[in-house]
């Protein structure tokens, strides 16, 4: 579990059992200031004490306390205090391919993985049954009892506030040559690769394609590439690279470098990531 800094500069994470590795965050924060990122996963949290602004790909939005905060995998978002004395949140980040399994229960067919259009959700029961999620899991040895909760839970957000993500749009000429980018910065984070490189991949000019590529993903191509080493470190990381190793592999220029980013995105250290481990 990650050491607590101050009493307002706090992340405990941790990674359970269930849905086969579920990721869950415990975080207080009064100055910490998320710059703009993604996660593979959801992000599914409730608001505990204070409030929280933050942008989600489309427009910013404030959480305050009791209201359920939903990101979509991939979706570009930042997050920062919307109150004097910072804000609390317990949060879980479950995968496209955890979520798609269990919407087979929604009796959907080809409902695939879930879209959540509101970002911030006033739900006074779902929040208190995703707080006895939490408290559960923290608390609870019975497996059986943790597993019902989180997939029952689950299955209730999904039928209450979210909606197919297959077909929510048709994907133009244009959309399809941003997404070899993407596919290609997603695959290979690591490659020293240049803006010419990635405009010739897509056919399009270096201009153009800085200027697209950030209205359709909402990061600019170089700060997705950090998103995506990103990504590719966490998954050495849980592979028992070292943390120099695992900045040197994905194509950090040094290790401070790697630190600095990692904690801006995940509010914690690479450090207190690996002691979870």
């Amino acid at each position: 579990m990650a050491n607590k800094k101050t009493a307002k500069e706090r992340a405990d994470y941790k990674i359970t059992d269930e849905l086969g590795g579920l990721e869950i965050l415990d975080a207080e924060y009064e100055k910490q200031n998320f710059s703009r990122h993604s996660h593979e996963g959801y992000t599914i949290g409730v608001i505990e004490n204070g409030a929280q602004r933050f942008y989600r790909t489309g427009g910013h939005h404030v959480a305050p306390q009791d209201t359920i905060i939903l990101v979509n995998a991939d979706e570009v978002h930042s997050g920062h205090s919307a109150t004097e004395g910072g804000w609390a949140y317990r949060a879980m980040y479950p995968l496209p391919q955890q979520l798609e399994q269990l919407t087979q229960d929604l009796n959907l067919p080809n409902y695939g993985a879930p879209y959540f259009p509101s970002a911030v959700v006033s739900d006074p029961d779902l929040a208190n049954q995703i707080r006895l999620v939490f408290n559960t899991i923290e608390n609870s040895d019975n497996r059986l009892l943790r597993e019902t909760l989180i997939y029952g839970t689950l299955v209730k957000l999904m039928a209450k506030h979210a909606k197919s993500s297959l077909n929510i749009n048709t994907q133009t000429k244009a959309q399809r040559q941003l997404l070899l980018v993407k596919e290609f910065l997603d695959d290979f984070p690591q490659a020293d690769v240049s803006l010419d490189d990635l405009a010739k991949l897509a056919a399009i000019s270096p201009y153009h394609l800085v200027r697209s590529f950030q209205k359709e993903f909402g990061l600019p191509p170089h700060a997705y590439q950090i998103q995506s080493r990103l990504r590719l470190a966490r998954k050495l990381l849980k592979q028992g690279y070292s943390i120099s190793d695992a900045a040197q592999e994905c194509g950090f220029h040094d290790q401070s470098h790697f630190h600095r980013h990692f904690k801006k995105t995940n509010g914690y250290t690479p450090g207190q990531y690996v002691k979870t481990l």
